[in-house]
């Protein structure tokens, strides 16, 4: 069994002033596999004046030495590979095909970021005045549980970029994984307090960080209502805040789609992270016209989709992180049945033979009305909803109908069509005919999805400040 007990503090491993403990859980089989100590107030005070004092001259750092820094990080992480990858399976549940490629999402923040650098502007002139863009100050950053150590390092790497220093707050359930990115950070050979971090909790060590004078900006991954207490809460010093929040994302397919090929996406696609992504397709919009034999596709496809241990490479889905969030997604599955919408497969209850873990059944609705609260609310499971829509401008209609606007899908044989959707759908991100990334490109919501991008220059420049200077 693992016991954490240490923050990462100037650039050393310390022993915390708080005593609270969190059992960390092994969501396969619910067998207790570590221990971590929780900060406190105490101990997140260190970490920011570690990270006040390192910010006065790390914010004079030449754009070479930062690259330096990102290329020295990437090294040490990519070293690592192996155990962190393991690690996010044992702790996390995550799938291997999910973890591997979250561990492939850490190393590209790092060189898309470097690239970044290597061609961005911080003197630039506006009319006849000169404009400096200068690091915002200390950056206290918040991270989730579903992809802890890949949201560490992309905004990490963004802050370095910017000539900032930071406090990092992971998840308490994320312990084992973040132990490992902090022994990479280590090995990287930082300068001293330009990378701090503290296990705890949100109400402790959270709120210490979105409190204090000496934080000048915020950068959460999380839930809309988190999201939301903490803009409150920054707003009392005028932090700056990026907020990557919820999401309720549309899939459309259009009528003139390749069914065979754009349905087996699209039911994969929204078990992506075994349901547990805030850009998962969990709505699928279809006509009405071809409802039936998207049914039969998906009916036939769901078979192919593989619950069970995440260690498994074939495995499609690995059991929900927590007891809590297996019963939250079981809630909504007794809702989508109460509220009339037909089940096509799936269902309350665990898969036979894994019922020692918090394992979900893939489940489908059909017929779903937008409506309904398992088309409106994020579930964070593997659920999907198949809605119809009666033509192209119904579609967008209800692909809009919602408070979230994080990510949305469109399929089309004809891209110039998917292109004109895409261009109406009130979303941060639109994936036309597959699912795609890229780290170069801004990440981040409309509406009630969050405030501000991540990655690329955007993502950069939300951690600088114009300062305009007139001779």
């Amino acid at each position: 069994m693992k016991n954490i007990d240490q923050a990462y503090i100037n650039g050393e491993f310390i022993t915390l002033s708080g005593t609270e403990t969190f059992d960390l859980i092994n969501p396969s089989n619910h067998q207790k596999i570590g221990e971590v100590v929780l900060g406190n107030e105490i101990d997140t005070q260190k970490a920011i004046i570690a990270a006040k004092e390192a910010f006065k001259t790390f914010s004079k750092s030449t754009v070479e030495e930062r690259i330096v820094i990102l290329q020295n990080v990437r090294k040490a992480v990519e070293s690592r590979e192996k155990d962190l990858i393991e690690t996010m399976i044992l702790e996390y549940g995550g799938t291997r095909q999910f973890c591997t490629m979250s561990f492939q999402n850490m190393l590209s923040g790092f060189d898309s970021m470097i690239e970044v650098l290597r061609h961005f502007e911080f003197t630039r002139k506006a009319g006849n005045t000169r404009v400096e863009m200068t690091p915002v100050g200390v950056v206290g950053i918040i991270t989730p549980w579903n992809s802890s150590n890949s949201f560490i390092c992309s905004k990490f790497a963004t802050a370095v970029a910017a000539g900032c220093t930071v406090v990092v707050k992971p998840s308490e359930m994320s312990a084992m994984q973040t132990q490992v990115i902090m022994e990479c950070f280590h090995n990287a050979g930082l300068p001293k307090g330009i990378f701090n971090l503290v296990n705890g909790l949100g109400n402790v060590v959270g709120s210490e960080i979105v409190n204090s004078s000496y934080i000048s900006k915020i950068s959460f991954t999380g839930s809309t209502q988190t999201g939301k207490m903490i803009a409150k809460e920054a707003v009392g010093s005028m932090k700056r805040v990026t907020l990557e929040l919820g999401g309720k994302s549309p899939n459309i397919i259009l009528d003139d789609a390749d069914l065979k090929q754009v349905i087996p996406q699209a039911v994969f696609g929204a078990y992506m992270n075994s349901g547990q992504a805030c850009v998962a397709p969990t709505r699928l919009l279809v006509p009405y016209s071809k409802l039936a034999e998207v049914n039969t596709i998906a009916k036939e496809v769901i078979q192919q989709v593989r619950v069970g241990n995440p260690e498994d490479e074939n495995t499609n889905v690995g059991p929900m992180v927590s007891e809590k969030q297996y019963e939250r997604v079981q809630s909504y599955i007794k809702i989508g049945v109460e509220e009339g919408a037909e089940l096509l497969s799936g269902g309350i209850g665990k898969p036979e033979g894994l019922e020692n873990g918090n394992f979900v059944k893939a489940t489908i609705f059909t017929n779903v009305k937008n409506e309904m609260r398992i088309a409106q609310d994020e579930i964070f499971g593997p659920v999907l909803s198949i809605i119809p829509y009666e033509n192209e401008e119904d579609a967008i209609a209800i692909a809009n109908d919602t408070t979230y606007g994080l990510a949305a899908y469109v399929s089309s044989s004809d891209e110039q069509r998917a292109l004109n959707v895409a261009s109406q759908i009130d979303a941060g991100r639109v994936c036309v005919n597959g699912f795609k990334h890229d780290p170069l490109a801004p990440f981040g919501g409309f509406k009630q999805s969050g405030i501000g991008r991540e990655f690329g220059v955007y993502g950069l420049e939300e951690y600088l400040e114009p300062k305009s200077i007139l001779v």
